[in-house]
């Protein structure tokens, strides 16, 4: 059970002074059974007249930033320790009737799942579905998790990862066609492909926790990351990393989930000034193994 430190960097630049307005910050992770939040540190630069907190409508942790001062700079640092606990050969205790692909959720839980079936992303042309449905054999039965597995698999064996710093995220149909993309173009894509085969998928960001930076292990590293997360009856929600092909929780920092990526952004908000203004933004995650501390909860 490795403890984990995080050390997240986002820097603006500015041509001038500039005055800003509020900023929403989304990096405090999820406490939950396999990670304990053990300190978790906001340092802001300049100071911000104000820090409120606030739960959104999925439970992610969120702090308002608001600003009564400009600066040609503005630096958020945050710092984060945890324990974690990897699932390394993750096996997931299905209900009985969710072994095997095709399967339906109860009753009880449609109501709160249904949102999380739905389509996001126009695929007029079918594409999603029917790569979607190349991963499930001709007679239309499979085990549920291989199911999974494969498909996870699949975008980490035939896709490439390119870092992009662009805003936003590529439509799932251009990832399919140009068989590349970034971490949260691979998640949208196979969240999108899920939902087509009928099953509950969320967006899940985050971190990665890649040791000594090893490209033969993990790729998106230095940044943060994007991941899946699927519905499962009897097993709950599970996370998929189609980037890296990883099933189960190892090496993954869960921090926020949504329904849509537009739902998870770590770090938004806005400046006051021209456009000619904005020198751009630096972004530049560390995460490490290192020795605990006393094992207290996070305030």
């Amino acid at each position: 059970m490795p403890i984990l430190s995080v050390r997240h960097v986002t820097v603006y630049r500015y041509r001038r002074p500039v005055s800003f307005g509020e900023h929403r910050i989304m990096f405090r992770p999820r406490d939950s059974y396999d990670q304990r939040l053990i300190e978790a540190t906001l340092d802001i630069d300049p100071l911000p007249a104000s820090v409120r907190w606030m739960f959104d409508v999925f439970g992610n942790c969120v702090a308002i930033a608001s600003f009564d001062t400009r600066s040609d700079t503005l630096r958020f640092t945050c710092g984060i320790t945890l324990d974690h606990t990897p699932e390394h050969a993750p096996v997931f205790p299905l209900a009985p009737h969710a072994t095997h692909y095709p399967f339906g959720y109860g009753v009880e839980d449609m109501p709160d799942l249904s949102r999380s079936i739905e389509r996001q992303w126009p695929d007029t042309h079918h594409m999603v579905d029917a790569w979607a449905r190349s991963f499930i054999p001709a007679d239309g039965r499979i085990p549920t998790q291989d199911l999974l597995a494969d498909m996870t698999r699949g975008i980490r064996c035939n896709f490439t990862y390119l870092a992009r710093s662009e805003k936003g995220v590529q439509d799932p149909v251009t990832t399919l066609r140009l068989k590349r993309g970034s971490c949260r173009d691979f998640a949208v894509l196979m969240m999108e492909g899920v939902r087509s085969l009928g099953m509950a998928a969320r967006f899940v960001s985050g971190y990665l926790y890649n040791p000594r930076n090893d490209r033969d292990r993990h790729v998106g590293g230095g940044s943060t990351h994007a991941w899946v997360g699927v519905y499962l009856p009897g097993a709950g929600w599970i996370e998929f990393d189609p980037t890296n092909g990883i099933v189960g929780n190892r090496d993954l920092i869960r921090v926020a989930i949504a329904r849509d990526p537009r739902q998870a952004v770590p770090l938004h908000g806005s400046y006051f000034g021209l456009t000619s203004d904005d020198l751009g933004m630096r972004v530049d995650v560390a995460v490490t193994e290192t020795s605990a501390p006393d094992l207290v909860p996070a305030h």
